[in-house]
């Protein structure tokens, strides 16, 4: 079997031109875009949607889609809220409960695209009406606030060079580098990208496919419970409305920052520079007056293009 490639379609550094182009562009527009406030505010922005991209790559790395991702999400961040305030469970315990929640969301899906031989698509869409339904029934559709401390400090700051940086937005690079590397440098990453490329290959080299691919359904929803985590932090409450449009921010993310839809192509680190894509055009645009609406339009005009990119490079790939 060949060596999975695990360079995306465009070109490594088409994500980065993208954001200095864009970058340049609003700097032009706005002198407040690249001062040092602003540019920390977008990172704060993205830190939720870049995590659960993370999950969402390694699902796209394997050629397959999560639509339940926010929904996942939201749930987590209301299983630790309500375990932590109305139940008097140690923060630290709520925590790991919400994360064995949004893991067991993940381990769901990965065995109904396994066993069940669903496709992702489907499941995912089931899985995601499923977690938004039992998140609104044990909610009580009610915020959670009052919250701990111990819930809410990742969401501080720190003064660097006069900007104040938040801790959340250390933790997301942080969790980038550590998946870019184990990716890279491990077996298990590797296969990642071998199964992703061709299921039956992989195979054939002893690969064990429906293990990987489980494996990367339960690492994708620890992703998405430590997004919960910093939701919380970020907002100071337990939402149960949250999520509800980031299952598409993700993908989007994930798309412009050049991993293949396709499976077995693309870089992790990609998916950061396309959430922070997303994050430069709406804040740039917010502080042009363009409306939201409009920021909307360009976003999904932004997806297309980078989907087309990446089907012209597959065809001249042939």
């Amino acid at each position: 079997m060949s060596t999975p490639s695990r360079q995306i379609p465009w070109g490594a550094l088409g994500p980065w031109i993208a954001l200095l182009a864009a970058s340049t562009f609003f700097a032009t527009q706005s002198d407040r875009f690249l001062t040092g406030e602003n540019l920390s505010l977008v990172l704060q922005q993205v830190m939720v949607v870049g995590v659960l991209a993370i999950g969402q790559t390694l699902i796209i790395l394997t050629a397959g889609i999560d639509l339940s991702c926010g929904m996942v999400m939201a749930l987590g961040s209301m299983v630790v809220t309500k375990l932590a305030v109305e139940n008097g469970l140690h923060p630290m315990l709520a925590m790991l409960c919400g994360l064995l929640v949004t893991s067991g969301f993940g381990l769901i899906n990965g065995l109904l695209v396994t066993r069940a031989r669903l496709p992702s698509f489907i499941v995912t869409l089931g899985t995601m009406n499923i977690a938004f339904a039992v998140t609104q029934i044990y909610s009580k559709s009610q915020t959670v606030s009052n919250l701990p401390a111990a819930l809410t400090n990742i969401g501080n700051t720190f003064t660097l060079g006069g900007t104040e940086i938040s801790w959340g937005t250390i933790l997301m690079v942080a969790l980038y580098v550590g998946v870019w590397r184990w990716l890279n440098d491990t077996s298990p990453g590797r296969h990642i990208y071998a199964v992703g490329n061709s299921p039956e290959a992989a195979r054939l080299t002893g690969i064990p496919v429906e293990r990987v691919l489980v494996g990367v359904y339960v690492l994708a929803g620890l992703c998405y419970g430590l997004a919960s985590l910093l939701s919380i932090a970020r907002t100071g409450v337990g939402d149960p409305q949250a999520g509800q449009t980031e299952n598409l921010d993700t993908i989007t993310a994930v798309v412009l920052g050049g991993t293949s839809l396709f499976g077995g192509r693309g870089i992790i680190l990609g998916s950061l520079v396309g959430a922070v894509i997303v994050g430069v055009f709406r804040n740039g645009l917010t502080l042009m007056g363009v409306a939201s609406v409009v920021q909307t339009l360009i976003t999904g005009v932004l997806v297309i293009l980078a989907v087309l990119a990446d089907q012209m490079s597959r065809k001249g790939a042939r």
